[in-house]
């Protein structure tokens, strides 16, 4: 039975893919992939290997979701080994879910590919656990981004539950989000952290409270791709200067 794989890519470093998607990657005739996925893991390809860019960036002109169904079902029954490549984790906040069901309904067999997900490996990467239960008893992932129509998450909810808050797509909606956080209660000082373009040469990062985080991210020039961080574990971030010696990375607000 033709066999499509959603491979999740990781953050950015492909030193970070799992083995079964190297695995995939190389086997690949077609590579659907997303915007996101970093220059690294592309030239991982084969060289006679297809790439589709079905890229989806917020405030941008971005392919159909139902186009891209068609199209992995077109070259799925050509009979080309199929690769849905998507940056992070499929099944999170990736509409893995809604292509794989598109695709079982064409009668074609998915595998799941899993990734690193950002909202874990960006907070990571500057010494941040989401979970550690000297501070939350636990970790929220939600996203700050949502279509006309949508529910925005109970934000009030959230900030009485005492759990670290990692929002994706949130750079956007930062001052709405943070207002209602307070409104819910969280204290203005709580730690919050922004880390852009995590695993990559251009990673940024700032760390500052939840009432100056709109502020900062204005004037720090943060962008997307970023992860928002809110809780208690971000004082375990660890010191920039130890982060350049590290990786060589771009650091910013805190050394």
């Amino acid at each position: 039975m033709t066999t499509v794989s959603l491979v999740g890519a990781g953050p950015g470093d492909p030193e970070l893919l799992t083995v079964r998607a190297l695995k995939r990657l190389r086997d690949a005739d077609v590579v659907l992939t997303d915007d996101l996925v970093d220059a690294r893991v592309l030239a991982l390809l084969r060289s006679d290997a297809r790439v589709l860019r079905v890229g989806k960036r917020g405030g941008c002109v971005s392919t159909e979701q139902r186009f891209i169904h068609e199209l992995m079902i077109r070259e799925a029954r050509s009979g080309a080994r199929v690769v849905r490549l998507k940056g992070g984790d499929p099944f999170v906040f990736g509409r893995g879910g809604e292509e794989v069901t598109a695709l079982r309904e064409a009668g074609i067999e998915v595998e799941v590919v899993s990734g690193l997900t950002a909202g874990i490996a960006a907070p990571a990467s500057i010494g941040i656990p989401v979970t550690d239960r000297r501070h939350a008893p636990g970790v929220a992932f939600v996203t700050g981004h949502r279509q006309d129509g949508e529910d925005a998450p109970d934000w009030a909810a959230l900030a009485r539950s005492g759990l670290t808050l990692v929002i994706y797509m949130g750079l956007a909606r930062a001052e709405e989000l943070v207002a209602s956080l307070r409104a819910g209660g969280m204290p203005a000082d709580m730690p919050a952290a922004a880390i852009a373009a995590a695993h990559t040469a251009q990673q940024r990062q700032v760390i500052c409270t939840l009432a100056t985080l709109p502020a900062t991210l204005r004037s720090e020039g943060i962008a997307s791709p970023a992860i928002l961080v809110i809780g208690a574990v971000v004082n375990e971030a660890v010191p920039w200067q130890t982060l350049v010696g590290e990786t060589g990375l771009l650091q910013v607000a805190g050394a």
